[in-house]
C-alpha cells in the first residue's frame, strides 16, 4: 500500500485571520503571478512572432502550446516527488528554474530555438502548479480552503494579465525581444517574493514515491469528471485569448497591438470572480456555483460573435469571469475529494488542464484558420457544453450522486 502523508490535526492548520494564513495567501498569490506570467508571455506576441518568423497563426500558437504541454507532462512526476521531498522545496526550485530559463527567450534567433526554450520553460514551471493545490489542502483549515484556493487562482489571473500586457506594450517600443526580456525580469522579481514569503510546511509528512495512487484517482468517477471539466474549460479559454488578438488586429477593428494586448486586463475581473467563487462554493455548494460559472462563460462567448467592439469587449469580460470561477471551484474540489496523495490528485487535474491548453488551443487555431471567429466561437461553445454536462454527476460534497460521501 502507498505510504500517504499523515496529516496533523486541523488545529495545526492555518485558520481564518491568522498571520500564517495571510503569508500563505500572499506567497501563493505571488506564485500564481510568476507562473502564469511566464507561461503565457508569448500569447500577446503571436501576431508579431508570426510576422518575424513567417509562420501561420496555428504554428505560432505552438509557442503557447509547447509550454503548456510540457507542464501537462511534467506535473505528475513532479507532484510525486513533492510527496517524498516536500511541497515548499519543489515549488521554490521550480519557480527559480523557470525564471532563469525565461531569460534565454530574447536570445533565440530561430522559431525552432524559441519553441525549444518554451518547452524547457514549461517543464521548469511545472512544480508550482503541480504542488500549490496540495500545499493549500495540507496547510489551510478546511473552513478557509475555498477562499485560499480562490486567491491563488486570482494570482494566476493577474499573472495572465501581466504576461500579456507587459510584452504587448513593450513590443510597440522595442520589439518582441525586449518584450520577452522585460517579462522575464518582472517574473523573476515575483519569484523572489514567493520564495521569501512562503511559510514552511507544518502538516506535511513525507511518503514513498509511488504512482499507484494515480490509478486510484483515475478510478474515481467524480475526479474524472473534474479532470474533464479542467481539460475542456482551459482549452476554450486559451483558444479565445490565442486568436482574438488576430481578429482585433484585422478588419473591421484594426486596433494597434499595444491596445489589443490590454484585453488581458479582463483577467483582473476573472481574478475577482475566482476569489468570490471560492467563497460562494464554501457557503452555498460547489455544484451550483460550477454550473452557474459554466453558463456564464458560454453566455459571454456568444456576445463576442458580432463584429462590433462593445459586445466583444463585454463578452470577453463575462467569459473570463466564468472561466476563472469554473477553475477556482473545480480545482478546490479536487483537494477536498482526494483523501490521500493529494499532490498526485491535483497533478492529474493540472495535467488535464494544461493538456487542454496545449492540444485544445492548437485545435482552436485550425478552427480559426478555416472558419474565422464564428467557427472558433462554436468550437469553444461545444467545449463548455461538455463542461456543463459533466457537473450534474457530482453532488454538493464532490461525491457522485448516490455514492458514499466523504
Amino acid at each position: 500500500m502507498t505510504l500517504a502523508p499523515a496529516l496533523a490535526p486541523d488545529v495545526e492548520k492555518h485558520r481564518p485571520g491568522s498571520p500564517g494564513l495571510r503569508r500563505v495567501n500572499l506567497a501563493l498569490f505571488a506564485a500564481g503571478l510568476t507562473t502564469f506570467m511566464s507561461l503565457y508571455c508569448t500569447q500577446a506576441l503571436l501576431p508579431e512572432l508570426s510576422g518575424a518568423f513567417g509562420v501561420s497563426p496555428a504554428r505560432a500558437s505552438l509557442l503557447v502550446s509547447l509550454a503548456t504541454g510540457a507542464v501537462a507532462l511534467a506535473v505528475i512526476p513532479v507532484s510525486s516527488l513533492s510527496e517524498r521531498y516536500g511541497r515548499t522545496r519543489v515549488m521554490v526550485a521550480s519557480s527559480v528554474a523557470s525564471a532563469l530559463v525565461g531569460l534565454l527567450l530574447p536570445l533565440c534567433t530561430t522559431f525552432g530555438a524559441l519553441a525549444a526554450v518554451r518547452a524547457a520553460q514549461g517543464v521548469a514551471l511545472a512544480g508550482v502548479p503541480a504542488v500549490a493545490m496540495a500545499y493549500l489542502a495540507d496547510e489551510v483549515h478546511h473552513a478557509s480552503l475555498g477562499g485560499a484556493m480562490g486567491r491563488y487562482v486570482a494570482g494566476t489571473g493577474i499573472g495572465g494579465v501581466l504576461g500579456r500586457a507587459v510584452p504587448g506594450v513593450v513590443t510597440d517600443f522595442g520589439g518582441w525581444r525586449w518584450a520577452l526580456a522585460a517579462t522575464a525580469l518582472v517574473a523573476l522579481g515575483f519569484t523572489l517574493a514567493f520564495w521569501a514569503l512562503l511559510p514552511p510546511s507544518r502538516c506535511f509528512r513525507p511518503a514513498r514515491v509511488d504512482y499507484r495512487p494515480l490509478l486510484a484517482h483515475l478510478a474515481d468517477p467524480g475526479l474524472r469528471r473534474l479532470y474533464l471539466i479542467a481539460l475542456v474549460a482551459m482549452a476554450g479559454f486559451v483558444t479565445v485569448y490565442n486568436f482574438l488578438t488576430y481578429r482585433l488586429l484585422a478588419a473591421p477593428f484594426h486596433l494597434p497591438a499595444s491596445v489589443v494586448s490590454l484585453i488581458a486586463v479582463t483577467n483582473l475581473a476573472g481574478s475577482v470572480a475566482s476569489a468570490r467563487a471560492g467563497v460562494l462554493a464554501d457557503r452555498h455548494g460547489r455544484r451550483a456555483v460550477l454550473l452557474a460559472a459554466g453558463g456564464l462563460a458560454a453566455g459571454g462567448l456568444l456576445l463576442t460573435l458580432p463584429s462590433a467592439l462593445p459586445p466583444v469587449a463585454l463578452g470577453l469580460l463575462v467569459f473570463t469571469c466564468g472561466f476563472f470561477a469554473v477553475h477556482a471551484v473545480a480545482s478546490g474540489w479536487v483537494g477536498l475529494r482526494a483523501t490521500r496523495a493529494r499532490a498526485q490528485a491535483s497533478a492529474l487535474y493540472l495535467s488535464a488542464y494544461y493538456l487542454g491548453s496545449s492540444v485544445g488551443g492548437s485545435l482552436g487555431g485550425l478552427a480559426f484558420e478555416r472558419a474565422h471567429w464564428t467557427g472558433t466561437g462554436l468550437y469553444v461553445l461545444a467545449l463548455y457544453a461538455v463542461a456543463v454536462l459533466a457537473v450534474p454527476g457530482l453532488d454538493l460534497s464532490g461525491r457522485l450522486v448516490g455514492k458514499l460521501r466523504g
